[in-house]
């Protein structure tokens, strides 16, 4: 009997390494967000503007003219856009530290002024509702430094302009709407640069005009929506290293563009992200933008910028590659509906870059960087998930890494621990290919309804307590040993924080054995001090509960005795080895309230079982059968053959 569920027991020595999760990847995979928050810090004085929301953005044309050596910008931008309202005068977000020269509609000068970071168009003529119309802007001016969105900096001492505008700073730079209620269906950018230079920007590049004064003008076109703060451009004297990436045939290149004097070196850090790439879309679907590109551009900051079809880089670490790349998906594909939901950009890109972890370098590692994330999570009774009114305007905590990164990546694990890995990626492949969601945004409810309706899973709860609610759960149980063929585990948890007064969560429990051995479980644990009368072959010296570091928690205890008197077992199943059909006998008078099959890694089979059950269309193998009365739960261990 013993061999035959042996092939599902972990041996002890894999609890060891778990810890081993470099702390040089750790210290990388921290920084950066320091960085985010630094750089929001400057931002979060712009709120949404109402003035912008009677219109769509359709389209736009962005011409800059820049010189690396000198901070200031002279652009055009054309805007066309759908009236959501008639409209006499339109508005758009721009820094007043801009002059703005000449506006147009039509072939007509109009009217216009600029206060408190607004350009205010006078339209000569009425947009009506449902109509389209046109607006041409030129403007030029030395951007501010207080948010950091339009930087002239150097490295290796050659000049370089760079741009990053999240949350709020594309204003500082171009007139756009930076409000997330709204992506630009299409753009095109036309940078003119000195000739000798190299021209970044989003989109897949589509020509090089170069001109009489030393000049020349790079055009680049993307044809995926786009919100304003993803709009990006840098311009240097890049080296290119270009890759193929892609399954066919749905190719793309991989365009890198590197600073000259670490060229090689970044080269050879650029290998993993093939990888990485072939990983993501195999788990969450094929890469978003892959009609165009993706790509990194060497900028002079710490972090990373997810800017879409090409993040600028401070580094290439595995983790920064991976975290960036992740937001091609999460973040740039779905964009969080708002900055109380920056948990879904961040939450899955953390996650995802665990995953390279888990599927790159095994299951060791994962689990101490899973361990890790726990314990920077507990290292604070709060904290809830989904920000509240008056903590969006508060960068520190928007882009808090123990809450929107550390606990958001480890609640996508909770789900996917939950739904199961079959469940959970097919889940998350139609959130993210959901035609009202796609290359548009979402909020944390939209997310729930869309998992809720795709698994027929109810996780009212689970949001309530993790993303909702804040805390976790610190688990007890009380083991007693009532043969050498059963064991009582009274189940039982406090909470860190009264939002919840108690985390409904499948919970692993690892039964070490005389001879090192381990039989898992996974107890339902719905209710405080529930008890389970389990099946189990060994001689229990020990009990791990979430030895994975599956949930979020911290100082679990465990209280292991033997039972006084030999108790007969109380209910019983039979056949068993399985071939066709069991039946479950219990004491008399007591009744059967459910009863579910599970696999051994708690993954839900049925949650109808009736009595007699047709077990001939299981697989073979060994399942756990939960028997759920008024007084206890019983884990019945059924071997199919």
């Amino acid at each position: 009997m013993k061999s035959l569920f042996l092939r599902y027991v972990f041996l002890l020595g894999l609890l060891f390494p778990f810890y081993l999760f470099g702390q040089n990847e750790w210290d990388v995979s921290t920084s950066y967000r320091i960085y985010e928050q630094q750089a929001a810090e400057k931002k979060m004085t712009f709120s949404h503007n109402p003035n912008t929301l009677n219109y769509d953005v359709t389209y736009q044309k962005l011409e800059f003219e820049v010189d690396p050596a000198v901070h200031y910008i002279n652009g055009a931008v054309t805007t066309q856009f759908v009236a959501n309202e008639d409209m006499q005068t339109i508005v758009f977000d721009l820094s007043h530290q801009l002059q703005v020269t000449e506006v147009v509609q039509g072939n007509q000068s109009v009217a216009f002024s600029q206060a408190n970071n607004e350009l205010l168009i006078l339209l000569n003529q009425i947009v009506e509702e449902g109509n389209r119309g046109e607006v041409f802007v030129s403007y030029e001016g030395e951007p501010p430094t207080s948010a950091g969105a339009f930087v002239q900096t150097h490295h290796n001492d050659v000049p370089i302009i760079w741009t990053l505008s999240e949350p709020f700073g594309a204003k500082d730079w171009w007139p756009c709407k930076q409000s997330l209620n709204d992506k630009v269906d299409s753009i095109d950018v036309f940078l003119t640069t000195p000739d000798h230079m190299v021209a970044v920007s989003n989109g897949m590049e589509q020509s090089q005009t170069v001109h009489n004064d030393a000049t020349k003008t790079t055009h680049f076109k993307h044809r995926y929506p786009i919100p304003a703060y993803l709009v990006a451009i840098a311009v240097t004297n890049y080296e290119i290293y270009e890759q193929s990436a892609g399954t066919t045939p749905n190719t793309f290149p991989v365009v890198n563009y590197l600073y000259p004097e670490t060229f090689q070196e970044a080269v050879d850090d650029l290998q993993i992200t093939l990888p990485i790439m072939n990983l993501f879309e195999n788990l969450f679907g094929t890469y978003p933008f892959y009609e165009e590109k993706y790509g990194h551009a060497q900028f002079s900051w710490g972090g990373g910028m997810e800017h879409t079809t090409v993040s600028f880089m401070g580094n290439f670490s595995q983790h920064l590659i991976a975290h960036e790349l992740a937001h091609h998906w999460f973040g740039n594909k779905v964009t969080c509906g708002s900055w109380k939901d920056i948990w879904i950009n961040e939450g899955f890109a953390e996650y995802m870059a665990g995953l390279v972890i888990e599927h790159l370098e095994g299951f060791a590692p994962f689990v101490g960087w899973k361990s890790q994330k726990i314990t920077r999570v507990t290292s604070a009774v709060d904290g809830n998930l989904y920000l509240k009114d008056h903590q969006v305007d508060d960068a520190a905590r928007v882009f808090n890494g123990r809450i929107t990164y550390d606990k958001g990546c480890m609640v996508v694990h909770m789900l996917r621990y939950v739904l199961g890995d079959e469940v959970f990626y097919q889940a998350m492949r139609g959130f993210l290919n959901d035609p009202q969601l796609a290359y548009d945004y979402a909020v944390t409810a939209q997310l729930k309804k869309h998992l809720e309706e795709s698994t027929g899973v109810d996780l009212t709860e689970f949001f309530n307590d993790w993303i909702y609610g804040e805390g976790y759960p610190i688990y007890h149980a009380d083991v007693e040993v009532l043969s050498a063929f059963q064991t009582k585990i009274i189940l039982s948890q406090t909470t860190s924080h009264p939002s919840v007064s108690f985390f409904e969560m499948p919970v692993t429990i690892h039964l070490k054995g005389a001879d090192g051995d381990f039989e898992q479980l996974v107890l339902q644990h719905s209710e405080n001090n529930q008890e389970f009368i389990i099946d189990t072959e060994l001689q229990i010296k020990e009990v791990l509960i979430d030895p994975y570091f599956d949930i979020i928690g911290k100082d679990h205890t465990v209280s292991l005795r033997k039972g006084m008197a030999f108790q007969e077992e109380e209910a019983v199943v039979f056949p068993n080895p399985v071939t066709d059909n069991f039946q479950v006998v219990l004491p008399k008078d007591t009744e059967i309230l459910s009863m579910k099959l599970y696999d051994t890694s708690g993954k839900l089979i049925d949650e109808k079982v009736i009595n007699p059950y047709d077990a001939s269309k299981l697989s073979s193998g060994v399942y756990l059968l939960e028997i759920k009365t008024e007084e206890k739960v019983y884990h019945k261990r059924i071997i199919k053959d």
